[in-house]
């Protein structure tokens, strides 16, 4: 049985020429189009059908609303935007209305109609140069989120400890008691002890154990 599929454009030209060039695949068979998102929406919602090819720039209602809007309420149907827009906000933008895919408009034929088979076959099919910028843009916003994740996390400094009380600190960290830290530190007991005192109050523990659970949790020492 054939995939039912939607064509929504507003480019009137355009849209009749992609009808001629998908009529020759017997894969799939054109159930309505759409000039506006908003058209689109309504007619999908009275003739669902199993592809949605999506343009990005239209009246009304453009593209990735109108696919955000349908993905909410027809979470079945693919939507593969087919644009003439490369740009990584647009990419972006439909990705989080929930396309399936994103091809540009100067894909042959045979490779839309087999981007529309992959779609409905739980793929993302993408144009390869889409493709590569949607996995750099991944890559960038992976990276961002670690660093930002590094630059939440509190440091040593952040609760004013000395450079000295951090030494102290990453030794007690290694489970070494008062007379090991001065004799390795070349200090004597009482000054690691209140080293150690002034620590506690910094970081409001009170205990060696609790100031070491503290350091492991903000990932201090390695």
């Amino acid at each position: 049985m054939p995939i039912s599929v939607a064509i929504v454009d507003d480019n009137i030209t355009l849209l009749h020429s992609l009808i001629r060039n998908l009529e020759p695949f017997g894969a799939v068979t054109v159930l309505f189009t759409a000039t506006n998102g908003q058209q689109a929406v309504e007619m999908a919602q009275q003739q669902p059908p199993d592809v949605i090819l999506m343009d990005i720039d239209m009246p009304i209602l453009d593209g990735i609303r109108a696919t955000a809007l349908l993905h909410n309420l027809m979470p079945e149907t693919k939507i593969l935007m087919l644009t003439i827009f490369d740009r990584d906000d647009k990419l972006f933008d439909a990705i989080k209305a929930g396309a399936s895919g994103y091809l540009l408009k100067d894909e042959p034929p045979a490779r839309i109609v087999a981007a529309v088979e992959e779609a409905l076959d739980g793929g993302s099919p993408m144009s390869p140069g889409i493709a590569s910028r949607a996995l750099a843009m991944l890559r960038r916003q992976t990276f961002a989120d670690a660093d930002k994740g590094r630059k939440s996390l509190p440091t040593p400094e952040s609760y004013y400890l000395t450079p000295r009380e951090i030494e102290i600190l990453e030794h007690l960290s290694l489970g070494l008691v008062t007379a090991q830290i001065a004799d390795q530190l070349f200090i004597s007991d009482r000054t690691v002890r209140k080293h150690v005192e002034n620590i506690y109050e910094k970081l409001h523990v009170h205990s060696k154990y609790e100031a070491i659970q503290l350091a492991g949790k903000h990932n201090w020492f390695t």
